[in-house]
């Protein structure tokens, strides 16, 4: 793995780009949340593929899918975000949380539940949680059964988050906005059935909504199990994506969660809810959820609310 360039502020992100073979690029990110400090909570967001098959309407890193990276290719990224800070593989943080969430469809890739179980014991990390979030497309199940397997033998307890990608519950609007074949909202929530145990983390339900999207709370309620499983609701973040399919954030990063009416009826109906802001630098920098830098420099627009960070280049930087 050789580190090409890189972007952002080490107070809050930043993002590396790296190449594996000519012309396979994939990000990795380091990331804290202010005010927090590093030694609560520190997160590495890890690509699973080269670019990605699925093509969501408001993320930058799908297309110019170029196949699944390997265990050991995974792993390089965990191990040069992870020694460039702590040489020694000791992470001190009390959260220390690992996202499968940069590029790529992690539920499409079985080498990464070999991952989860060899990162269990590769650092000394008491804080370890993994986290993965997915869309849920068709032909996963058998990834998702050996995921539960997976997290009730090394992550029980609550040292592992689970998320759904859905982002609407109106089903047109949702095929439009995740174009593949997906899990019906009933098998989600067999899955989460089959998944969840008392002391687990409740499997989230994540909408990045766009303004005039539809979240129903009591379809929603119909069919998961406010029991099991919780909402969570971001800011759509501004990419190149959501601006050529006209998509704008629901979410004012500058507003409480409170006063949203969706938040209140998910309330209403049972649901634990959150409405997850992130710094707003990271936006600027593009390292929140759906931005990938490498398509900023292919298009070199001016987005204004994101991607304003300079992008430094490497001549040789090569992970041991």
């Amino acid at each position: 793995m050789r580190i090409v360039a890189e972007a952002g502020n080490p107070d809050v992100a930043s993002v590396y780009i790296a190449e594996f073979a000519k012309g396979k690029f994939i990000e990795c990110v380091e990331a804290i949340q202010p005010p927090i400090p590093r030694e609560e909570k520190w997160v590495l967001l890890i690509s699973t593929m080269f670019g990605c098959p699925v093509g969501c309407q408001m993320c930058d890193a799908g297309g110019h899918y170029r196949g699944k990276l390997s265990k050991e290719e995974i792993i390089d990224q965990i191990d040069y975000l992870v020694t460039k800070r702590y040489p020694a593989r000791v992470v001190p943080a009390n959260q220390f949380k690992i996202q499968f969430a940069r590029m790529g469809e992690p539920a499409l890739n079985p080498n990464v539940l070999d991952v989860l179980v060899e990162i269990k014991d590769r650092y000394k990390a008491p804080g370890l949680m993994p986290s993965l979030s997915t869309i849920g497309p068709v032909g996963c199940d058998e990834f998702l059964t050996r995921l539960i397997d997976v997290k009730n033998t090394y992550y029980s307890g609550g040292h592992f988050q689970f998320q759904f990608s859905i982002h609407s519950t109106d089903e047109k609007l949702r095929d439009e906005m995740i174009p593949v074949n997906k899990l019906t909202f009933d098998q989600m929530a067999e899955f989460g059935k089959r998944y969840y145990k008392e002391g687990d983390r409740k499997v989230t339900l994540n909408f990045a909504l766009a303004q005039d999207v539809p979240v129903d709370a009591k379809l929603l309620h119909s069919h998961f199990d406010p029991d099991t499983f919780l909402v969570k609701i971001t800011p759509l973040n501004p990419t190149y994506r959501a601006r050529d399919n006209n998509l704008k954030s629901y979410i004012n990063a500058n507003e409480e969660g409170s006063r949203y009416q969706i938040v209140n009826d998910l309330k209403d109906v049972g649901f634990q809810v959150i409405v997850s802001i992130g710094a707003l630098e990271e936006n600027y920098i593009g390292s929140n959820c759906g931005q990938y830098v490498q398509r900023h420099l292919n298009k070199m627009k001016n987005l204004g609310d994101g991607y304003t960070y300079p992008v430094v280049t490497h001549k040789v930087t090569t992970s041991e």
